[in-house]
């Protein structure tokens, strides 16, 4: 039994005991000299997980979305991408400042661009616009709750935009979430894209860590840019030992989270004053909403009263608006969890 539920998000696994295990042990030099064993050991697996060339590891999925996006840009430029995307909406506008890039966000229905709205968005050659030089997507989807879009509907995407000579990045923070919950292999989502980051972290349970995968060109241009950021790392392999052990044992259990979480949703469809839209919860992230009062700030009071008396309870849940709760499943988190979980909601949400 755990003494705390804590479902704010799936950066909040511990690494299991192999993972210790395999960190104390790990053969490590210097990776910025690339001479680090057991992190050229991680980089080779993840790239050939994917189908790629080659990969880099890098602190956190931020760093490699803005390596990936910088490494394949120039000043001026103009990046497109889903208007809830986490590069536009969490990533500290990193593109914009260390780029010199301009985003492009499009409104989407489900936060996946269709290929229509690239081919759309895509600038003539104008000296009064800057140029598109490159098109983002991120699967799975954080905000639309873990929602995931097809290995045909990115490479139709990816289509248009190498028509007219664009690359194309994709933000695989949870990319493994989507490959198990389509039963489709990693690969397949990425054949068409130059670029992807993914994180060893969060349902994998790594301490800490993505990989950037790509063409041998790209990831040369990727590990200087790292250099500059300051992300250089000398005996990383310490961290990276717990990727291998990620990538080798952590992938299928995650099916797992995606039955938790598909409980915890239909738990809270049935409570008064919580709705949920069941159809969005494909994988390891539920967002439902709040509603009390006929009002909106009579909704914000419920939420914050909500995230307030679970916390009072031991079950740790965030608020990602006024009126709106994102729940993670993740290792750290049973069938038990969810139980206690859905018996804390009822238990306030019956006063209202």
């Amino acid at each position: 039994m755990h003494d705390i539920v804590d479902l704010r998000s799936d950066t909040l696994t511990l690494p299991t005991p192999e993972m210790r295990e395999a960190m104390a042990r790990a053969p490590v030099g210097d990776d910025v000299w690339e001479e680090d064993p057991t992190v050229k050991r991680l980089e080779a697996l993840a790239a050939e997980r994917l189908g790629k060339a080659a990969g880099l590891f890098v602190t956190s999925g931020t760093m490699g979305n803005l390596i990936s996006v910088v490494s394949q840009t120039q000043t001026g430029q103009e990046v497109v991408l889903d208007l809830d995307s986490h590069i536009f909406n969490n990533e500290a506008a990193g593109a914009a400042v260390v780029g010199n890039l301009q985003m492009r966000p499009v409104k989407t229905a489900r936060g996946f661009l269709a290929p229509d709205q690239v081919r759309e968005a895509l600038r003539a050659a104008n000296i009064h616009v800057p140029p598109t030089g490159l098109i983002c997507i991120e699967n799975t989807h954080n905000r639309h709750g873990g929602t995931c879009c097809t290995p045909e509907e990115i490479s139709a995407v990816a289509a248009v935009a190498h028509e007219a000579s664009v690359p194309v990045h994709l933000d695989g923070a949870r990319l493994f979430n989507a490959a198990i919950a389509l039963e489709r292999p990693a690969r397949d989502f990425v054949r068409d894209v130059d670029s992807v980051t993914f994180c060893v972290s969060k349902g994998l349970g790594a301490p800490v860590g993505s990989v950037i995968c790509g063409s041998t060109d790209l990831i040369a241009r990727a590990r200087r840019v790292r250099k500059m950021l300051g992300g250089g790392m000398r005996q990383a392999g310490i961290i990276a030992a717990a990727g291998i052990v990620a990538l080798e044992r952590m992938v299928d259990r995650l099916a797992e989270d995606h039955a938790n979480a598909r409980a915890l949703a239909e738990g809270v469809s049935k409570l008064p004053g919580l709705s949920v839209d069941l159809a969005s919860v494909q994988t390891n992230i539920v967002i439902f909403r709040v509603e009390r009062g006929g009002t909106a700030a009579a909704s914000a009071a419920a939420t914050a009263e909500l995230v307030a008396g679970c916390g009072a309870r031991k079950v740790k849940i965030h608020a990602i608006g006024p009126t709106a709760i994102r729940c993670v499943t993740h290792k750290d988190i049973d069938a038990e969890d969810i139980g206690r979980t859905l018996d804390a909601f009822a238990e306030i949400t019956r006063k209202w």
